[in-house]
């Protein structure tokens, strides 16, 4: 079984920033690639940011180009999140996910495992 743990939402102005953390653990991990996503209230899940674990290819989504930087460590199994420039719309709770397949990063339908989520609030 393999298993996420997200870490460091929170609470912070506009502007600010976080930075949040996945960790993956189990006995055999999806190495393909890692993915945020975010679900607001009364909205439906949304992509984010994702990242291939063997090259560290990236894919954005439009709304967070040049405030999100997602970032890996292979040797912890672990990925980052830094959010700058934090904007009030990006409040939502942000889960982690892990895929073992192939194809295009931003669909959902593509990753196998999901974190229990961690809540970010942007203030204005």
């Amino acid at each position: 079984q393999v298993q996420l743990v997200e870490s460091g939402g929170g609470l912070v102005q506009a502007g600010g920033s976080l930075r949040l953390s996945c960790a993956a653990s189990g006995r055999t991990l999806p190495r393909s690639f890692m993915g945020w996503f975010r679900q607001a209230p009364g909205k439906e899940r949304e992509f984010v940011v994702a990242i291939t674990w063997s090259g560290g290819s990236t894919d954005y989504a439009d709304s967070v180009k040049g405030r999100f930087t997602i970032s890996k460590n292979n040797a912890k199994n672990t990925v980052y999140l830094q959010m700058n420039s934090l904007k009030p719309e990006d409040t939502a709770v942000y889960y982690c996910a892990a895929s073992s397949r192939y194809g295009r990063m931003e669909v959902t339908a593509l990753y196998d495992y999901w974190g229990q989520g961690t809540q970010v609030t942007v203030s204005s």
